[in-house]
């Protein structure tokens, strides 16, 4: 049950981003609260993956606020996002590939131990043994270097990244676009057991059958424009089509 007395975990009021003439994104509203769903549904070139580099701290907004727990915030680059909660998990994974899985999954956060700060190598590669086993993950071992590995591991290895450092909110940007059916129902049940920790979710996808069994409410993007925001429950696929291409 959503609690809707609480501030959301992310508003964002009348955001606007323009690339010098061109406007990506045009007075655009939503929010999220905690342990909520919403996917983001738009054509190519609509402005979902800007949007989402918007929260993430990759571009700053022309115009418009953000805020996190009711608070205004500045997002000036990932790391400020990350301090507040947010993780993301973008369609190219952002993964380091000649590095091991454990240190892809402490990468800019690194256990340190000693007066010297030594990388705590033997505690990271348990926690990451851990994490990948509590999701499901299937990869040979924590010191496998993410290049051989395949697309599925990858995704786990960044999916699992994500939902381990995320306090308030998790982005994901076409997770399942690349997987098979066995992999998608693994990221699927991922984002269920985020819905559970009461922490929100705001996904884009392509597939509006995910859409309609993940989410809470759907957000429809055209052209950079918010185009309106429905209620899962009460809609259906034929509403968000003719949203999503204006016929």
């Amino acid at each position: 049950m959503l609690d809707t007395a609480s501030a959301p975990v992310l508003e964002l009021s009348n955001i606007r981003k323009a690339f010098g003439g061109i406007v990506a994104i045009e007075d655009f509203s939503l929010d999220v609260r905690a342990g909520e769903v919403v996917a983001l549904v738009g054509d190519n070139g609509a402005g979902k993956s800007t949007l989402i580099k918007i929260i993430s701290g990759v571009y700053a907004p022309t115009s418009g606020a953000i805020r996190i727990d009711g608070q205004e915030v500045s997002m000036p680059n990932a790391t400020k996002a990350r301090e507040h909660g947010i993780e993301v998990v973008y369609q190219d994974l952002a993964l380091v590939d000649q590095q091991p899985v454990y240190m892809n999954l402490f990468l800019g956060r690194e256990l340190t131990k000693g007066p010297f700060r030594v990388l705590d190598r033997r505690q990271m590669i348990a926690e990451t043994e851990r994490l990948v086993t509590e999701l499901d993950v299937r990869i040979p071992s924590a010191h496998a270097t993410i290049s051989d590995l395949s697309g599925g591991q990858r995704q786990g290895i960044a999916i699992a990244r994500a939902t381990h450092w995320a306090r308030k909110l998790v982005l994901l940007d076409e997770p399942t676009a690349a997987l098979g059916v066995a992999e998608t129902a693994k990221v699927e049940k991922t984002v269920a057991a985020l819905k559970s920790r009461d922490i929100g979710v705001l996904i884009i996808s392509h597939s509006l059958d995910q859409v309609f069994r993940l989410s809470d409410r759907i957000c429809v993007l055209r052209r950079g424009k918010q185009i309106g925001v429905r209620e899962t429950a009460k809609t259906d696929k034929n509403e968000i089509v003719s949203m999503i291409t204006g016929v």
